[in-house]
């Protein structure tokens, strides 16, 4: 696994950060949604998964796991192997996944044109799901399809961990 987890103040990740296109005050030092987030910082790539609380989410998928920002500048790894190695590393850090998996939602208007909008998550294994109210492209993984539950470079196999709902749980991979 190539990912590292990381604070999410993290500076290397908030310059990597800055240059995502949903970034909304650039040069401030946080980056993610309020609430449970999952971090991951490999070179010239940043990833963060965000577990909203289902009541306060305004999109289709309420208790999914989010992927709010990934960015990927270079590196040996496509972005789709990336993406799966990602995923593996969030259901170690939370363990089962939600019925409804995770989603990412792209704005195809801010994205370098090509075929398909999202097409590197498709080819990691996400779906079509529909598109938000805003008309961004929505992007599921049900927990069927997703890979096992990895543990990123420089972690312990079992950690101890509140999970977002405040209850204490050791996170075991299963690879």
């Amino acid at each position: 696994m190539i990912w590292h987890v990381v604070d999410r103040g993290e500076e290397r990740a908030v310059r990597l950060a800055d240059r995502h296109y949903n970034r909304q005050k650039p040069g401030t030092p946080q980056f993610v949604p309020p609430g449970s987030c999952f971090v991951l910082l490999a070179p010239g790539a940043l990833w963060v998964t965000s577990w909203p609380q289902a009541e306060y989410v305004k999109h289709r998928w309420p208790g999914a796991w989010v992927n709010s920002l990934f960015r990927r500048e270079g590196g040996d790894v496509v972005a789709s192997e990336l993406i799966r190695q990602a995923v593996a590393a969030t259901r170690w850090f939370y363990g089962t996944p939600p019925d409804l998996g995770m989603v990412t939602f792209v704005d195809a208007a801010k994205v370098r044109r090509k075929r398909d909008p999202g097409r590197c998550y498709i080819k990691a294994g996400f779906t079509r799901a529909g598109f938000t109210a805003g008309g961004l492209v929505a992007l599921q993984m049900l927990p069927a399809d997703m890979p096992d539950a990895e543990c990123p470079a420089g972690e312990q196999q079992d950690v101890l961990r509140s999970d977002p709902r405040g209850r204490a749980s050791v996170r075991r991979s299963d690879g």
